[in-house]
């Protein structure tokens, strides 16, 4: 294992998920050639998934051309973070966020060019209604995509390479997916948009199902924490 790799992984993930804090986080790994998820889901707190193994195992399968996805847990509700993917967007587009009240508490580089932002509105849950009423608006406000406005959509975890061909280096190399800026807190405005929204929401479909919880306690290895990751 590149040891220094390994702890600059484990930085970034430290400071995204102390940026954007929760009980459970979903974690989803997507192989970038057959867009068919890894078998099995998991869902991991802030603890089991800065542990060694945990990492050891996603590094692994990073390295095996899946890209790594994270979201903030609520079951079926939305745990009150909306993304922003600003994959084709004004390059000012986090400066104006913040002048118009919509602070990011995290912004990504996933690679050259490419931003996400998760932007907290509420510390309590939002109905799924409302929070894919508040993604859409802000991804028109600021030039994100509207494809990715669901209200369970997942974005990228620092610290690991964006698997997909169109964004390798002139030099063929997978970028690393870096974060940008990480502060813990409310978007000022953010009350007030989900205000604004509530009256257009509209019910959306069906949630995703998770077959697994984060009871068990931390892998001890890299093979334990896939055999976990697996359960269904």
């Amino acid at each position: 294992m590149d040891d220094r790799g390994f702890f600059l992984t484990r930085q970034a993930i430290r400071r995204q998920l102390a940026a954007m804090p929760n009980e459970l986080y979903l974690i989803r790994l997507i192989h970038h050639r057959t867009r068919r998820p890894f078998p099995g889901e998991r869902l991991w707190t802030a603890t089991q998934l800065v542990h060694p193994a945990t990492i050891g195992f996603l590094r692994m399968r990073n390295c095996q051309g899946c890209d790594v996805y994270i979201q903030p847990y609520a079951g079926n509700q939305n745990a009150g973070y909306i993304l922003v993917d600003l994959d084709r967007a004004d390059p000012t587009a986090v400066e104006l966020m913040r002048a118009n009240g919509h602070d990011p508490c995290v912004v990504l580089q996933t690679s050259p060019g490419h931003l996400q932002a998760w932007i907290r509105l509420s510390i309590s849950p939002l109905e799924p209604a409302v929070a894919t009423a508040a993604s859409k608006h802000l991804a028109r406000m600021y030039g994100g995509d509207l494809a990715s406005t669901d209200w369970c959509h997942l974005g990228r975890l620092a610290g690991f390479t964006n698997q997909k061909p169109a964004r390798r280096t002139p030099d063929r190399y997978a970028p690393w997916v870096k974060l940008i800026h990480a502060g813990v807190g409310l978007a000022s405005r953010g009350a007030a948009l989900l205000q604004s929204v509530s009256h257009c929401a509209q019910p959306p479909a069906s949630p995703f199902r998770i077959h697994s919880t984060a009871t068990e306690p931390s892998p001890t290895s890299a093979e334990e924490a896939a055999t976990i990751y697996q359960i269904v």
